[in-house]
């Protein structure tokens, strides 16, 4: 009995700390902890320690709320009054793909860690999104069949299955709306989103994608090229994981080099750009042992929160600059390619790709030969240039109609005012000349592109209570790369205005006939312009519907908005209101 007593007297010593390690850490480091389990972490850490609070923003595709940990050194969970303190806010964002869990279980330690030892930031408030596509990780299994462990691990797409790290700007799914509030509330400088490779096979850990130079706001982009991310690197490498950037092959192999990645607003980091947020998706290698892959994750947001406390100062400086710079800044690009010319050197830690024949299928077959492990220079591609530039209006007109797309400027911060009575306004209109569409559904849509433009000016009617945006703020990036047709993820190219692109009405021949011999005897200009068109092109000159179809197009019967935008530019500043 004496012996039982000593091992519940020691059990009762040794529980709490027991208990605070996470499921991670108890199962050897071989399974990653569940939604469930998660959560109800962040809740015993919370409850324990007055310096966090679990807070929750909207819903999720699966019904259940998304969560966010903050961690404040003096207690303050007041964005607005964190703000005003001139304290930097880094978010952390994990499981956006459930089967690659390395953030949730790192975060999870560091949380922990950062409370226990005193040693929070006395500059920065951390903000941990614990799990975001929750939806995906309630549906657990081992989906992966590239990644070495963990034990099992939650799915890819949400629960409508989606992949959320396609979903920033459309926001199809609740979840990237219930993100969107989080980010415009607390309003980060710097943001992490965790995540695990796919690829060739080398000697690295850990791999980083940080928001790409070329398109990031100068200002930003000096800091993060200059400073931060000579620093990851050094510190990640004193910390025994060398960092090298996401290895994505320019050819069959590392060895034939490897190029940036242009991030576009569908993507994480390419929605924070928009805000002016330095943006990074560090990968983790799939083949590393799960506990590897962990441990670098770990030390990687740890070094995060080292720097960003340190240059706290400067970071908030570089912000403010840079909105001040985007309210002032007149002309946007909207689409960039690799300039293939322009290639620096980069150290490589690889192993030769070789090729044998398959126990498969009797053909050869790649495979690493991790048996003559090399460092060789190889070349690095990450030079872009912009393609289309737009020069901003003064300010944008959105029809009320458009509520979706208002919703989502709204929820983006977007600054707009309404017109208080109907009135007629003078802006330029996109009647669109000609797009490319999908043959097959990317992310539950027929995505355009290649869209060609006929501007025109014109006298629109607009409502009274139709919105005006002007283009003089710090979420002109948002506005602009989301209400121009030909940016890459613009909300036409979502098929947000998909009805405009359908006819509505239509003639019958036989009634149009009579119509469209009254409309050229009385209008000789129509007749010439039919003449005109006749002769350039000779088909029209054997087809009546070809003619007719050109007479309607012509006349006053034909609907005006037939391919026309709906949203207005207002190029000139001139009274509204």
């Amino acid at each position: 009995m004496k012996k039982l007593a000593s091992f519940f007297f020691l059990l009762g010593m040794y529980f709490p700390l027991f208990a605070q390690l996470t499921p991670f850490e108890k199962s050897g480091q071989k399974q990653t902890a569940t939604y469930e389990e998660v959560i109800h972490y962040y809740e015993i850490l919370a409850k324990a320690h007055p310096q966090s609070r679990l807070l929750t923003y909207g819903l999720t595709d699966s019904g259940q709320p998304l969560h966010l940990f903050v961690l404040s050194k003096d207690k303050d969970f007041s964005p607005e009054s964190i703000r005003k303190k001139n304290k930097r806010v880094l978010l952390i964002n994990n499981g956006i793909h459930p089967g690659e869990p390395e953030g949730i279980d790192a975060s999870m330690m560091l949380a922990r860690d950062l409370l226990k030892s005193g040693k929070l930031p006395e500059h920065v408030v951390l903000c941990i999104i614990p799990v975001y596509n929750v939806d995906g990780s309630l549906n657990r299994g081992t989906t992966r069949a590239n990644q070495n462990g963990p034990e099992s691990y939650g799915f890819r797409g949400n629960a409508r299955n989606y992949d959320l790290n396609r979903d920033f700007i459309k926001s199809d799914s609740k979840n990237s709306r219930s993100f969107q509030l989080i980010f415009q509330t607390w309003q980060p400088e710097i943001f992490v989103d965790t995540h695990t490779s796919n690829g060739a096979d080398y000697q690295y850990t850990m791999t980083l994608i940080p928001t790409q130079k070329d398109k990031l706001n100068p200002i930003l982009s000096t800091y993060l090229t200059k400073n931060m991310l000579p620093d990851l690197y050094s510190h990640m490498e004193e910390k025994g994981f060398e960092l090298i950037p996401y290895v994505n092959a320019a050819g069959d192999t590392p060895l034939s080099g490897i190029s940036g990645f242009m991030e576009s607003p569908r993507y994480s980091t390419g929605y924070a750009a928009l805000h002016n947020v330095i943006g990074f998706m560090p990968e983790t290698h799939m083949l590393k042992p799960y506990d590897l892959r962990v441990s670098s994750t770990y030390k990687l947001l740890e070094t995060y929160v080292f720097i960003v406390n340190r240059d706290h100062q400067l970071i908030g400086e570089n912000k403010k600059q840079a909105d001040a710079f985007t309210a002032s800044q007149t002309s946007f690009p909207l689409s960039w390619k690799l300039n293939r010319e322009h290639t620096d050197s980069l150290s490589f830690k690889g192993y030769p790709a070789k090729y044998k024949p398959s126990e498969v299928s009797g053909l050869q077959r790649l495979y690493y030969d991790r048996n003559e492990p090399y460092t060789k220079t190889i070349r690095w591609y990450d030079h872009f240039e912009p393609v289309t530039q737009i020069q901003k209006p003064v300010a944008y007109l959105i029809p009320q109609a458009w509520s979706e797309v208002i919703d989502l400027l709204k929820l983006n911060g977007v600054q707009m005012s309404r017109l208080n009575e109907e009135q007629e306004i003078a802006v330029t209109m996109y009647y669109i000349g000609d797009y490319k569409t999908s043959a097959r559904p990317y992310e539950g849509h027929y995505l355009h592109s290649d869209v060609q433009l006929q501007p025109t000016k014109q006298r629109i009617r607009f409502s009274k209570g139709d919105y005006v945006i002007y283009v003089n703020q710090p979420k002109n990036r948002y506005i602009i790369e989301t209400l121009e047709p030909q940016a890459v993820d613009s909300f036409f190219n979502w098929n947000f205005f998909d009805s405009v692109l359908g006819q509505k009405e239509h003639f019958s021949s036989y009634v149009f006939e009579d119509t469209a011999a009254e409309l050229l005897k009385n209008n000789p200009d129509l007749r010439d312009k039919l003449e005109n068109e006749k002769q350039k092109n000779p088909e029209m000159a054997k087809n009546a519907n070809l003619q007719l179809n050109f007479i309607y197009k012509n006349s006053s019967y034909y609907e005006p908005t037939f391919m026309r935008y709906p949203i207005g530019r207002l190029e000139h500043n001139q009274s509204l209101k």
